[in-house]
């Protein structure tokens, strides 16, 4: 008979007293279900313990190798009392303080403080409302909107996730990139639209949902895969929350896809980028398509007239009254004020500044006016 959880202790105290009248240990255990190793664990236990040994014991750690120890502990607690910084500043200053310390990551030096009352938690970053998308315009060439998104992601034959980066043109519906992406940040994103831009030019508009990385919550929906579009010339369109069916053809796209190459899915990455590679050129080429009027992609698409620039320009405002480069942590500092936070999607860009008849800062990115600071008030107003 196995323990039952609710008489637990009962029995383990039945167990020991029948084995300490004399009842043989193999049979005991037999009864109660359980490995002699068990019996004589609980055995032993009464022995040292009394009945106390027969309660569970805990199954917490007896040592945490990577706690942070109580002198680095009090270290960094020296070091907050001395210089009013975050987890991160300070590791920075201990590190060249005392070149060679082992120190915790700065977001454990943030936890540690917050233990010892030297941190608040932050004030959460207001959301800023999108902007209007108005109506979303149409193709009447090639390269005049390129469509983006992620099909959903998938399991591969060896377990990894794949999320497949897309890209179409919007007139011809002709596939410009399928790559297989093993997430969807922004660095692997930009690296694939710096390849599609190199083959094919560049569009006047890309339009996407308003998932990571194309869009966020921060001023003006910016995210740096975006800034990167709006430093070449493109124009960045967002449909509406919850429409897909602003994007019919690339998500028609999207269906296909899904049941020529992934069912079943590649082994590997490499092997779904085979399969991709021959969808695409099976879709461009081959494929005539209703909405074409029975024509292929590849009869309607030309590369654009606008090559990839090297090295990128660098935003120019010669109609504002100064350009400032925005911090690391995502602010600007105005003439004769605070500083001022705009958006980390910014950081190291430069931004215009103009100073209207109002008395109120005009922040602006290549063409994009961001933001209205009122310097009397100290409040800021989203141009969008």
């Amino acid at each position: 008979m196995p323990w039952k959880e609710s008489h637990t202790m009962e029995l383990r105290m039945q167990f020991v007293m029948r084995l300490k009248a004399g009842e043989r240990m193999t049979d005991l255990c037999q009864e109660y279900g359980i490995s002699r190793k068990t019996g004589y664990k609980f055995a032993e236990r009464y022995e040292q313990r009394g009945v106390q040994g027969l309660a569970d014991a805990s199954r917490a750690p007896k040592r945490i190798p990577h706690r942070t120890s109580a002198e680095m502990q009090a270290l960094l607690v020296q070091a907050r009392r001395r210089h009013s910084w975050g987890g991160r500043k300070l590791r920075d200053w201990l590190e060249r303080k005392q070149p060679g310390i082992q120190l915790p990551a700065a977001s454990t030096i943030s936890a540690v403080l917050k233990r010892h009352g030297l941190i608040k938690s932050g004030k959460r970053r207001r959301k800023y409302p999108q902007p209007d998308r108005g109506t979303l315009r149409g193709a009447g060439a090639p390269n005049e909107v390129w469509c983006v998104d992620y099909k959903g992601q998938f399991r591969l034959g060896n377990g990894k996730y794949c999320y497949p980066l897309t890209v179409t043109d919007l007139l011809s519906r002709y596939i410009v990139a399928i790559e297989t992406c093993e997430s969807t940040d922004e660095e692997g994103a930009r690296d694939v639209f710096e390849a599609a831009f190199r083959e094919h030019g560049l569009p006047m508009a890309i339009r996407s949902d308003n998932g990571t990385p194309f869009s966020s919550q921060a001023l003006a929906g910016l995210t740096r895969l975006s800034a990167y579009w709006l430093k070449l010339g493109i124009a960045h369109e967002r449909i509406q929350p919850g429409h897909p069916e602003q994007n019919p053809t690339h998500e028609r796209m999207h269906r296909t896809l899904k049941a020529a190459t992934t069912r079943p899915a590649g082994q590997n990455a490499l092997q779904q980028q085979e399969r991709f590679d021959h969808f695409r050129e099976e879709f461009n080429q081959e494929r005539p398509h209703d909405g074409l009027f029975g024509r292929t992609p590849s009869d309607l698409y030309t590369p654009s007239n606008r090559a990839l620039p090297t090295p990128i320009p660098e935003p120019t405002y010669p109609l504002h009254d100064d350009t400032l480069v925005v911090s690391r942590s995502g602010q600007i500092k105005l003439p004769r004020h605070r500083q001022v936070f705009i958006t980390a999607a910014l950081r190291g860009e430069p931004v215009g500044l103009r100073e209207e008849p109002d008395g109120r800062w005009l922040v602006t990115f290549v063409n994009l006016d961001l933001v209205r600071y009122c310097p009397r008030t100290g409040t800021l107003e989203p141009c969008t």
